[in-house]
């Protein structure tokens, strides 16, 4: 995945932006629900900016269902611009579906762990306290996406631990977010998304999982080979690394690509 330098960033603003009556147009995106919370921060400023105008549909990375990205994009669903997993993205890319010149990463994003605000916070900054602090949990949310499988697939396998809790552990069906159910009481710890435990008002973020055991995933967009607006697409992966944009996603529990230039 290429990355726009410092420099070339806000060229590109500047020249896609100059005249926003020139290109205003309507562009539909394509976007994985854990960035649902950020771009709603960040597609005011876009459009008054530019004069265009953002239409997100939302969906898991991988999958089966009706609104997965992968399943939009085969059932010809008009989409100008993809923000997704890499991985993902990068079989839409191989499926003809997305212009491989095109394909920019923007952040990665890490897994974490929650519990209901004002219950005491457990210990997750070793391995040891990790695997301890789910053994005492009575019951564990995590998502049916790409971090719930890799929860249910290899953290608890490696903890040796998955046994144990599978009577306790209840698969959180996207779009519904794992702070949700620990909103109401249907689970004490919950294991997702930074990104998207931070969308949650009303539970306390603990922080990531211990690094050596991280499930990091890298987001990505591009523009679709079927684009009706391709250059605005363009300028709106443009504006996604722009200060502003790394700033709020940073917020958001990500980690933008490249921030540490954007901040020197």
């Amino acid at each position: 995945m290429r990355q726009l330098s410092r420099a070339v960033v806000p060229g590109i603003l500047a020249m896609l932006f100059s005249d926003a009556s020139l290109h205003a147009a309507d562009i539909n995106v394509l976007a994985s629900t854990a960035l649902q919370p950020v771009f709603m921060k960040l597609a005011p400023e876009f459009e008054r900016t530019t004069g265009d105008r953002l239409f997100f549909s939302w969906g898991a990375s991988y999958g089966a269902s009706a609104d997965a990205l992968p399943i939009r994009l085969g059932n010809g669903q008009a989409a100008d611009l993809v923000v997704m997993i890499a991985d993902a993205l990068n079989e839409q890319i191989e499926q003809g579906h997305l212009r491989p010149e095109t394909a920019t990463s923007l952040a990665s994003s890490r897994l974490g762990l929650a519990v209901r605000a004002g219950t005491p916070r457990p210990e997750i900054g070793s391995i040891e306290d990790l695997r301890h602090t789910l053994l005492a949990a009575r019951s564990l949310a995590f998502s049916s996406g790409v971090s719930g499988v890799y929860v249910q697939r290899t953290l608890l396998p490696e903890l040796g631990i998955a046994d144990r809790l599978k009577p306790r552990s209840i698969v959180i069906e996207a779009p519904e977010l794992v702070g949700d159910a620990l909103l109401r009481g249907d689970a004490e710890v919950g294991l997702q998304q930074m990104s998207e435990l931070l969308a949650v008002p009303g539970i306390d973020v603990v922080g990531p999982l211990p690094e050596e055991l991280q499930r990091v995933n890298i987001i990505a967009a591009a523009v679709t080979t079927a684009a009706a607006q391709p250059a605005s697409a363009q300028a709106f992966i443009a504006f996604l690394q722009s200060p502003e944009a790394a700033h709020e996603l940073k917020a958001s529990g990500f980690t933008p690509l490249g921030l540490e230039q954007l901040e020197q």
